[in-house]
């Protein structure tokens, strides 16, 4: 399956996007030693998913209006959220399956079901949502938003943090 990261923007878009700076760097790692059946595991998605009638949605207006911000900032997703209180804000992606099942991306049912089988200690009692596909945001992401979610992963004793790309 292809994915084509530039589907939902205007077309000329593609080109400026594909011309821009790709910056090379070693990946970031850091070993895991805690066996995964003791741990606190918990989940980061960029897929622009919050809370209706709690949180704001993502500004996709600003967005449209500047194609090459993105909203850098946080929604902290309660662990016991419910789908029907699942919203999602994102220009990039079609939202319309998360909606339907939040586990597309942000996996959250699949690791209690890890929980329960016993090969995951626990699940954080808060994961995290952000908008991906930031280009002109990146400077708050450094500054705020990944400090912000490094202090609460912290706080909460989370032993690692999972990734689900949308």
């Amino acid at each position: 399956m292809t994915v084509d990261s530039y589907a939902f923007l205007p077309r000329a878009f593609r080109t400026m996007f594909e011309a821009a700076p790709r910056f090379e760097h070693e990946p970031v790692w850091a070993d895991f030693t805690k066996p995964l059946n003791e741990a606190r595991i918990g989940l980061l998605s960029s897929a622009g998913i919050f809370i209706q009638g709690e949180q704001d949605g993502f500004d996709i207006e600003r967005e449209r209006r500047e194609p090459t911000w993105g909203d850098p900032t946080l929604r902290p997703i309660r662990s016991d959220v419910n789908q029907a209180d699942i919203g999602a804000t994102h220009l990039h992606i079609r939202t319309d399956d998360l909606l339907h099942d939040i586990n597309v991306a942000l996996p959250i049912n699949r690791l209690d079901e890890l929980v329960a089988d016993g090969r995951v200690g626990s699940a954080a009692p808060e994961h995290f949502s952000v908008m991906g596909f930031q280009e002109n945001g990146a400077e708050v992401w450094r500054t705020t938003t990944g400090p912000e979610i490094a202090a609460r992963c912290h706080a909460a004793e989370i032993d690692a943090l999972i990734l689900a790309p949308a």
